[in-house]
């Protein structure tokens, strides 16, 4: 990915992009090649009873458990690193080797062993992950340890994930002034032009003509270089299932005339994070060629502070033909979603997916690391948490709970964007864009944080994509 397309307008951009996490996994070894062991952390008395005197006595004298991810070098008879052992959970290996490109000294490795299928391709994807920094603002860029892919990993799907990841994550941590709805925008065609999909955008007034109401009211408070615009993007099979992503893409979230103080501002520049899953699911798709009919919207907008901004208690309309009451300026996600969701069930796709960093009430109910997920349809949601159970990629189902509804009831139009009541508010907002999509269509929507507050292995502080690898395993299975 070039940063020259977007997000290359700023003076402090030091170069066009950090090095892709995928150039740190190699195909060939050499004489140089460091040997790592996995030592399995459920089975490590077990496996140390095996090894012979000396090497127990040096894993001992240095405390080595097997825990997931650390490590440990066994010194070669010249002084050297011979080997090095390394904890590997049975059960979920990924993030393990996730820690190692940091970890260990900068070098080639390559595991000891014939891996499994499943343990190649999870090994190869944690590296990948674990080589990822943004690094596009800085004079100097990081370095990592290198892997040799071992024999049986699924590199295609490796390759479709970690590009993927790392578009969400680049696309979410640029700062909000070289990431407004015209970069969004090109990122967008940008990703069509790879993939030689087809990429729609309708911009400003045009939204007006082409009945995107919401989309407009929500944008037209920004400045003429930030104007609001609606993209869709289209590309795959006609005969395929067809899958129609969503995602809300507000570039920058002032709160508008109810307007956020300035703690709850200050990660702003994330709330397009809904656009940049959307973004990166679609590039796993078409990297992966899946065969499916694929749909991208997103409405793009900024929720600025100005004189043409909408006004508390505004009557918007919108293109399914419900009036939205603004309640409050600073719940405009869900508006903006309300044109999208609209527009995606028209055509009649077998699914609907909308990721969206709608609430900060689902944070208050599942923490930063956990999604809620939304939806009108049982299969469609087990499908998506089994998935991410799988995958380790987890989400929590919460009830669209229909006693609250009520609470979404406009007194001057027919919905309000803000609920009468202070609780239930991941609930209630969901409840808000289920208004928007058709009955017979499956629909699912992921309340994402998108953002990791702190480092963990392979994932760095920063734009995050979660429940991305759920519903690529997801919609990959169901092909």
């Amino acid at each position: 990915m070039q940063s020259g397309h977007y997000g290359g307008k700023s003076s402090h951009l030091k170069k066009d992009a950090s090095m892709p996490s995928l150039d740190y996994l190699l195909d060939k070894s050499d004489d140089k090649t460091i040997t790592l062991v996995p030592v399995p952390t459920e089975e490590f008395e077990k496996w140390l009873k095996k090894q012979d005197k000396e090497t127990k006595s040096w894993i001992e004298a240095n405390e080595f458990k097997a825990t997931g991810g650390t490590t440990l070098a066994l010194p070669g008879k010249k002084g050297t690193i011979e080997d090095v052992l390394v904890g590997i959970s049975i059960h979920n290996p990924m993030w393990d080797y996730a820690a190692l490109p940091t970890k260990l000294p900068n070098a080639t490795y390559k595991i000891k062993g014939r891996l499994g299928r499943e343990e190649a391709t999870s090994a190869c994807l944690g590296w990948a992950l674990g080589c990822y920094s943004f690094d596009w603002y800085k004079e100097s860029t990081k370095d990592f340890a290198r892997l040799i892919k071992p024999k049986f990993a699924d590199e295609l799907s490796v390759t479709a994930l970690a590009e993927g990841i790392e578009l969400t994550r680049d696309l979410i941590n640029i700062p909000a002034t070289d990431m407004g709805p015209v970069e969004l925008a090109q990122a967008a065609q940008d990703l069509a032009d790879e993939f030689q999909a087809d990429c729609q955008v309708i911009i400003d007034q045009d939204l007006i003509e082409q009945n995107f109401p919401a989309v407009y009211a929500v944008g037209k408070g920004a400045e003429s270089t930030r104007r609001p615009r609606l993209i869709d993007l289209k590309w795959g099979t006609l005969d395929g299932p067809q899958i129609t992503l969503v995602g809300k893409g507000v570039c920058f979230d002032t709160g508008g005339l109810d307007i956020k103080p300035a703690q709850f501002m200050k990660l702003m520049k994330k709330d397009m994070g809904g656009a940049a899953h959307v973004l990166g699911l679609a590039k796993a798709i078409m990297r992966a060629e899946l065969p499916v009919n694929l749909r991208v919207i997103i409405p793009a907008v900024e929720n600025a502070v100005s004189d043409k901004a909408m006004r508390p208690l505004d009557v918007v309309d919108s293109r399914k033909g419900l009036t939205i009451e603004i309640g409050h300026t600073d719940a405009e996600g869900r508006v903006v979603l309300a044109d999208g969701l609209a527009l995606a069930c028209e055509d009649k796709p077998d699914m609907v997916l909308d990721f969206a960093t709608l609430t900060g009430a689902a944070r208050v109910a599942l923490g930063t690391e956990l999604p809620a997920l939304f939806s009108n349809n049982d299969e469609l949601a087990n499908d998506l948490l089994n998935a991410g159970q799988e995958e380790d990629d987890n989400m929590w189902r919460l009830p669209l709970w229909a006693p609250y509804r009520k609470m979404i009831d406009g007194k001057t139009a027919d919905l309000s964007n803000e609920s009468s009541a202070p609780y239930g508010g991941a609930i209630t907002a969901a409840l808000f864009l289920q208004e928007f999509v058709e009955k017979d269509i499956a629909w699912a929507h992921l309340d994402v944080m998108g953002w990791n507050t702190a480092t963990k292995a392979g994932r760095p502080e920063g734009g995050e994509a979660m429940g991305l690898r759920a519903a690529f395993a997801m919609i990959k299975n169901r092909t």
